[in-house]
């Protein structure tokens, strides 16, 4: 089986050009040739689509069969904070991360950027019914400053060269934990030095690699964001300052919202031993729709991420662009779930030769949000995986 992992010096954009050109794992897949016409997003204009060979083409194509006529059209979902492989207790077995992949799938989800995951699985890439996916190699974190059975575990001294092993294990992104409960502390704190965070994301951008973190406290999305990271994670600790600063150098913040919604869970399990902490967790919670949103009209370039794994369901990628649409509109909560986000990933729209990575829907998920997640048709790599 052939790994799709970038080699390090290539970003995304190159990453699908060079996996495109040389026909990933299996080559492209044999499909029957197919006709949609209906509305297609983001244009919002009437058009009609041709798919053979597991391409997009926008001229007709000979005996296409026509699966939908009168639907509303989209490029596949996008879930950018996203744990295939991941449970619980840390690391599935085969089985379980294939049923992770398939529920995303299902719900419309066709590229996945996994934000750490202890398990290789490169082996998806053979599998032409599953999601593409990005991935940032596993969670880099400090001893006993993060849940168990997750993360590679290294002291500061040994971060950048960490930074770099997850580097050559992903897909141009390395995923580091920003924050986490210090015991000393009985609250959040920074795991890393600022001046090392900023060495070892110096380091990941040499080797062509994006970073992201984990931040849920103030300290940490401060520090990172002026130490030159691509990404945030949660970001519920954004104060104003460190938001424009996202918006002028454009990185990137995947609030997860989903996950927020548990924060009141997260500060009742540690209320006995560490007040501090649960009393600042209910505050980053009661003020998590006012940050995001301000990040949202700033703009800051905000994409959907439902942060399924772990104690997550897959396959919500629905409710997270509903609870999205809910700070920013819902043409703004798709576009960060399907073309916004597939641009920033490097993949491809609804343009002629792109993949035929498509959902389809009945009606227009711009007017009822709803709707999302209720797709008709799931289109992967040109060939029906899903239908309703």
């Amino acid at each position: 089986m052939g790994h799709h992992h970038a080699p390090p010096g290539l970003g995304e954009a190159e990453f699908f050009a060079h996996d495109h050109a040389t026909g990933g794992s299996e080559g492209p897949p044999e499909t029957q040739r197919l006709h949609l016409a209906g509305v297609l997003l983001p244009d919002g204009e009437r058009g009609e689509l041709w798919v053979v060979d597991g391409l997009i083409r926008t001229e007709p194509v000979a005996d296409a069969v026509t699966i939908c006529t009168d639907a509303w059209i989209m490029p596949g979902l996008v879930d950018a904070h996203c744990h295939v492989g991941l449970g619980a207790q840390g690391a599935v077995p085969v089985d379980v991360a294939e049923a992770q992949a398939t529920s995303d799938r299902d719900a419309g989800t066709l590229l996945i950027r996994d934000a750490g995951s202890p398990v290789d699985t490169h082996w998806i890439d053979a599998r032409e019914d599953l999601p593409r996916i990005i991935r940032a190699g596993r969670h880099i974190a400090r001893p006993r400053r993060y849940i168990r059975n997750y993360a590679e575990e290294v002291e500061p001294e040994d971060l950048i060269e960490e930074v770099a092993r997850q580097a050559t294990r992903g897909d141009g992104w390395v995923k580091l934990v920003g924050d986490w409960i210090d015991r000393d502390r009985g609250d959040l704190a920074p795991l890393w030095p600022a001046d090392v965070a900023a060495a070892a994301i110096a380091r990941a951008h040499e080797l062509g690699a994006r970073v992201t973190a984990h931040c849920f406290g103030e300290e940490s999305v401060y520090e990172l964001v002026r130490a030159g990271i691509d990404g945030i994670e949660h970001g519920t600790g954004l104060d104003r300052s460190t938001i424009e600063l996202m918006a002028q150098h454009q990185v990137a913040l995947v609030p997860t919202l989903i996950n927020l919604e548990n924060f009141p869970s997260f500060a009742d399990a540690g209320e006995a031993r560490f007040p501090g902490y649960a009393a600042h967790m209910r505050a980053l919670h009661a003020r998590r729709g006012e940050t995001i949103a301000a990040a949202i009209d700033a703009d800051v370039p905000v994409y959907a991420g439902t942060d399924a794994g772990g104690t997550i369901d897959h396959g919500m990628i629905g409710t997270e662009i509903g609870m999205l649409a809910g700070l920013g509109g819902a043409e703004f909560a798709l576009g960060a779930a399907s073309w916004r986000a597939r641009e920033w990933l490097g993949a491809p729209g609804l343009t002629d030769g792109a993949w035929a990575d498509l959902v389809v829907y009945d009606a227009d998920p711009r007017l009822d949000i709803g709707l999302i997640r209720q797709p008709r048709l799931v289109i992967l790599r040109g060939r029906v995986v899903f239908k309703r």
